[in-house]
């Protein structure tokens, strides 16, 4: 039996545990949104199941498919791989399942945020959002994890933390006049405080360009160990990226962490810049909030791939930096496996492989 407290994380002795932290498993949801995926997410399909078969190599991998899909995923999905029928608005676990917390008792419990398809109505993906709202919830109820109703709204991916007191974010998104106007940037760190015990927050100004996300950092930059981060670079001086990462990797180094370290910032590069092309764009239905047109901009990262139980599964989206970047990834996490999954599937429905997972840290 799972229960939604009414107290907060700090107030019992919760933290959110890093990313490289040991996993109990990984939790995906099943594309089929026709105005998002192309041709009713069938490519995608198969890209989840390659990142899920990735995954499922070292952790436990979960995927929740609504009832219309369900037989469709269970005949194609590996048998090791474990289905649950859950009602989604769509597939992007990273932001409706819940951020989970820890104690040193060996007790874990999700922090289910408020979620509004990133802006709810003023620029939000897709209305109603109703489904995914819930998912946080129903998940900590399938792992009977007792559950905290954050008062803001927010998506996963919009934060990353060190496990150590630190947490990573942009101004871009969570002080984007579409999420939590009410609150200042003071407030809006009390409430990530109180429900996640951190100690510091870092503000990078903005995101990758174009990320219709509203520039979650999880497409930015990401966390290597406490006090060191990979960080996506630009060296194209006309690329609009060019001055994000500078300023990003400016504000970084000037600054220390929670524990006083200098932060190391790594360089991945950023692939292509990537578009989407006119027959991608054909398979796409019509929607008011999702930009799927020939030509437009794809928000690719290499910073975007998920560590679980030392694996690095990481999306590959360009032939002439992949490798570069797999290189990089080996020498920052030496003794780990790595797992490159061809995502431009992912990317044409607007995140990757870090975007459509979510962990469950092992207690």
């Amino acid at each position: 039996m799972s229960i939604q407290l009414k107290s907060t994380p700090l107030d019992d002795g919760f933290r959110m545990p890093a990313e490289h932290e040991p996993h109990a498993g990984i939790w995906m949801a099943w594309p089929e949104r026709a105005d998002n995926w192309r041709y009713g997410g069938k490519p995608a399909q198969n890209v989840f199941i390659n990142v899920a078969k990735a995954i499922s190599k070292n952790t436990k991998v979960t995927m929740v498919v609504g009832s219309g899909q369900y037989e469709n995923a269970r005949a194609q999905l590996p048998e090791d791989i474990q289905l649950i029928e859950m009602s989604t608005d769509d597939s992007w676990m990273r932001d409706i399942g819940p951020s989970y917390v820890v104690n040193n008792k060996g007790i874990r419990r999700g922090v289910d945020w408020e979620f509004n398809a990133w802006g709810g109505l003023v620029d939000g993906l897709y209305f109603p959002w109703d489904k995914d709202d819930a998912v946080a919830q129903k998940v900590c109820e399938v792992l009977t994890d007792d559950s905290y109703r954050a008062p803001i709204i927010l998506e996963g991916g919009s934060i990353h933390v060190d496990g150590e007191g630190t947490l990573y974010t942009t101004e871009e998104c969570l002080l984007h006049p579409s999420r939590n106007p009410e609150l200042s940037k003071d407030e809006i760190e009390q409430v990530l405080k109180q429900y996640l015990s951190i100690e510091k927050v870092i503000w990078l100004p903005q995101g990758l360009y174009n990320d219709e996300t509203n520039g979650h950092v999880d497409n930015l930059m990401h966390i290597v160990a406490p006090g060191e981060v990979v960080l996506t670079w630009c060296d194209d001086v006309s690329d609009p990226q060019y001055a994000i990462s500078r300023k990003a990797r400016d504000i970084l180094t000037a600054e220390t962490d929670a524990k006083g370290r200098q932060i190391i910032v790594h360089k991945l590069p950023m692939p292509g810049p990537l578009y989407i092309t006119e027959e991608e764009a054909r398979g796409v239905d019509i929607c008011d909030g999702m930009v799927r047109e020939s030509g437009e901009r794809l928000a690719g990262s290499y910073a975007n791939y998920l560590i679980s139980n030392n694996h690095i599964i990481f999306p590959l989206l360009d032939e002439k930096t992949d490798q570069q970047a797999e290189t990089i990834l080996a020498k920052l996490y030496p003794g780990y496996q790595l797992s490159g999954v061809d995502a431009r599937e992912i990317l044409l429905g607007g995140g990757n492989i870090h975007c459509i997972t979510q962990q469950i840290p092992a207690v």
